[in-house]
């Protein structure tokens, strides 16, 4: 067990990956605005939108308009979802500092999910890697399932050290681990960090967490103490996961940024603006928030917490 880092790497996954699986509809000037806000709030790394097919993810379209039209913030990096060599080239034209591909530990998730299997889904992922480096554009690589698929069950920690593996060997420059259906514990999850490190440096490793059993936070000190310093979170907990039953949203941005806080371990990130702007997307979602820190923070200062 490592000491706790003294700074962690907030990456906000909201505005993509809450987003795309809300009911709730939003055009286009209201993502603007909810990144830009995030933006305000000292986040460094926000992953603003997805170029993959609106045909898939409709609530994703027009995110070459938004990366386009954003303000931007100094030392901020805009990200975006690209599962193909069509969409990193769009995402290029729309100046993503930032692209990110998508894979899965579990085969069955993965032909639910993007219609391929791991192996295939691997392969496609090539070009698009190749493509990135000659434009000097990094990439992250996200792996879902890693603890569990909602199909196939436990997923071994051995599988996901090798897909992990592969990942990094193909060039992403980090890999973030999402406990898709919030299945882990900080048991389960420690088992699986440390087969990973086996393989992948730690300094290259990210956590993404789904709170659908209340287990997250517990999941994310668990990994900090194996050396994690990069965490993926959703504002007021945006998102599910439409290919898994009962998923529940991402770990609330406001929640990890107050644990942090507890724990001394610093984010750069203005918490109250943090919570304001979890009421203020809740509100215009018409949805409750889902973050219980920033809930107790806006009761607190007399503002609605439930949006």
């Amino acid at each position: 067990m490592m000491a706790l880092p003294q700074r962690v790497r907030i990456v906000e996954v909201g505005p993509r990956d809450g987003l795309q699986n809300e009911p709730g509809e939003l055009g286009i000037e209201t993502r603007i605005g909810l990144v830009e806000r995030l933006t305000g709030t000292g986040l460094a790394y926000i992953e603003a939108g997805s170029f993959v097919s609106p045909k898939w993810v409709p609530k994703m379209a027009g995110s070459g308009e938004l990366l386009k039209r954003l303000h931007r913030g100094a030392g901020v990096t805009y990200a975006a979802l690209t599962p193909n060599l069509r969409g990193l080239e769009d995402a290029l034209a729309s100046d993503a500092d930032e692209v990110a591909v998508f894979a899965a530990a579990s085969e069955t998730f993965s032909e639910r999910n993007i219609n391929c299997s791991v192996a295939e889904s691997l392969a496609r992922f090539e070009p698009v890697l190749q493509r990135a480096r000659e434009a000097g554009v990094p990439v992250r690589g996200y792996l879902s399932t890693v603890i569990a698929c909602p199909y196939e069950g436990d997923v071994p920690a051995e599988r996901v050290a090798e897909l992990a593996d592969q990942l990094y060997r193909m060039g992403c420059r980090e890999i973030s681990l999402g406990d898709t259906i919030g299945r882990g514990t900080p048991g389960s999850v420690t088992r699986m960090i440390e087969s990973v490190a086996q393989r992948v440096p730690v300094e290259h490793l990210a956590v993404h967490f789904h709170d659908t059993y209340g287990q997250a936070l517990a999941n994310i000190l668990a990994s900090l103490q194996l050396g994690i310093g990069v965490v993926d979170a959703a504002v007021a907990g945006l998102g599910g996961c439409p290919y898994a039953a009962g998923a529940s949203g991402n770990v609330a941005t406001e929640d990890v940024v107050y644990m942090m806080e507890g724990l001394g371990i610093e984010t750069g990130i203005d918490f109250p603006r943090l919570c304001q702007t979890g009421a203020w997307i809740t509100e215009q979602l018409g949805r409750s928030n889902q973050s219980r820190a920033g809930q107790a923070w806006l009761a607190a200062q007399g503002q609605a917490a439930d949006g």
